[in-house]
């Protein structure tokens, strides 16, 4: 049996270990830390292919995350090399529409 291929996001980290929220939060994959530790204690998260519980589970290079359908690789920060990096295209901007300015109601007191 053969492993599947993904693709995964590289995220750098300045230091290991370092706790999985702290990886949801700073990597925008969340509104904030209470959020991402709700999500992993509901199960939301993955990691190395296991489901994680653990809001404070230590995290290194070379491990991976997977949250929301997307995965995530994890390096030291300057220690890239080796990893495959994928230049992806600016999104094209969307045509901005204009405004139309609604009249507002005075009011008397």
């Amino acid at each position: 049996m053969s492993e599947q291929e993904i693709y995964a996001t590289l995220v750098e980290i300045k230091e290991e270990p370092t706790a999985l929220y702290k990886i949801l939060k700073f990597e925008n994959l969340v509104s904030g830390g209470g959020e991402a530790k709700l999500a992993i204690t509901e199960g939301y998260v993955f990691l190395n292919g296991q489901v994680e519980t653990q809001k404070r589970k230590k995290i290194y290079a070379g491990d991976i995350i997977s949250f929301n359908d997307q995965h995530y690789q994890i390096a030291l920060k300057g220690q890239t090399e080796g990893y495959e990096v994928v230049k992806q295209k600016p999104a094209a901007k969307p045509e901005k529409s204009k405004a139309v300015k609604k009249m507002r109601k005075p009011i008397s007191f």
